[in-house]
């Protein structure tokens, strides 16, 4: 009896697990309505919506804060209900109510940081259900591959409410999936006194983190690694006004980008147990390089060739640099520390796309992607200081 009892709990934590990522993906659907309305009818530059892009994300790179939240007041599943709830209140007025750039940039602010609530609280329970059960890789894939099946709905179906209706219905759509991972988190049973696990506090947590060289070294990788000039938004704008692409074309190129993108999360699923992470970690290093390089040729056929193969070896690479952070995360401080981790990586998106902006209409496109490609090799002198093994340093190391 007590197995089963587990293994329906296990279930709805994978049901759980899957539903909020699923819910990150699909909450992309207006994004595309979005960006037209910014570049097409307010007429902004390329630069000025990927400052708007880079500002709409700050709640995900305070992770590790909101952790200390969650883990100390109410419990995780209490702060998934209220994420979804604020959520309702905010995509419906989104939804009905026309507003000047400053409002509607305000409230996605307020979006993201409802998501970044949800998405660590799952990551908790992840963390928590997944160690007893001895499947937090298993989550984990599940959860990825929910993200992307949300990527392939929002790919077309963003670029067709875009063309048809506008990013505010796309907002309303969002409503029911809301109330679905509602009744999908009313199932899963927290157990009591869980929302208690951390015994110190915010303060005491970081300094003990941040006085840990090692895991300083690995976010700095991190942040290195993921570093370089955005030029996403200006191809999209090649997309459009140079190769004349419609929104639903845009839509279908999106789709079937992930589509490779979950053959990519299949196969590391496969092999991510017989892969040296450190050696792989070094060698994209170059092929970053090289697909970077590849963009100063770009045209209507190389773009969806692009799109097809670093589909695919994007996630790949992905998937290994989060299997990396988890498995360089410190023992005792999970949660914190992987969240940590996730912080220095989304940081190094979002300095990415502030230097892009920057420097797009300082030094045009093509010097633009040879500074992307160069920056790439910033983290190799950290590659021999690293590890790919799972760290094993006891809590009284980093204490002092």
């Amino acid at each position: 009896m007590p197995r089963l009892r587990h293994s329906n709990k296990l279930f709805w934590v994978y049901a759980l697990s899957s539903a909020v990522y699923f819910t990150q993906g699909i909450e992309g659907l207006p994004s595309q309505g979005l960006f037209y309305y910014l570049k097409e009818t307010l007429k902004y530059s390329p630069e000025k919506i990927m400052y708007i892009g880079s500002i709409t994300t700050f709640a995900w790179l305070v992770k590790p804060v909101i952790g200390y939240i969650i883990d100390n007041f109410f419990n995780k599943k209490a702060w998934i209900y209220i994420s979804l709830g604020l959520d309702i209140i905010l995509v419906i007025f989104l939804g009905l109510v026309w507003l000047p750039i400053i409002f509607l940039v305000s409230l996605l602010i307020f979006n993201s940081t409802n998501a970044a609530f949800r998405d660590v609280a799952a990551d908790g329970i992840m963390c928590v259900e997944g160690k007893k059960a001895g499947a937090t890789g298993k989550i984990q894939s599940i959860q990825w591959i929910s993200i992307s099946i949300a990527g392939l709905i929002t790919g077309i179906g963003g670029g067709y409410v875009a063309d048809k209706w506008g990013y505010q219905a796309a907002f309303l759509m969002l409503v029911p999936v809301y109330l679905l991972v509602g009744l999908i988190t009313f199932f899963y049973q927290q157990d009591k006194g869980e929302q208690k696990e951390s015994s110190a506090n915010l303060v005491s947590d970081m300094k003990r983190l941040f006085s840990h060289k090692y895991l300083l070294i690995v976010g700095l990788f991190i942040f290195l690694y993921r570093f370089s000039p955005s030029i996403g938004t200006p191809l999209f704008f090649i997309q459009r006004d140079v190769f004349g692409w419609s929104k639903i074309l845009i839509g279908w190129l999106a789709t079937i980008s992930t589509i490779f993108g979950i053959i990519g999360s299949l196969l590391y699923y496969r092999f991510s147990r017989k892969i040296n992470i450190k050696m792989w970690l070094f060698w994209s290093v170059f092929a970053g390089a090289v697909i970077s390089l590849s963009y100063l040729y770009y045209t209507p056929v190389s773009a969806v060739i692009y799109e097809i193969i670093y589909s695919l070896a994007g996630m790949f690479i992905f998937l290994m640099t989060m299997d990396f952070m988890a498995r360089n995360s410190v023992k005792g401080l999970e949660a914190t520390s992987f969240a940590l981790l996730c912080s220095f990586s989304n940081l190094a998106l979002v300095v990415s796309n502030l230097t892009g902006a920057i420097l797009l209409p300082k030094v045009g496109l093509s010097w633009l992607i040879i500074i992307s490609a160069l920056t790439s090799f910033l983290c190799l002198p950290l590659i021999r200081r690293i590890d790919d093994k799972p760290l094993k340093i006891p809590l009284e190391a980093v204490k002092s």
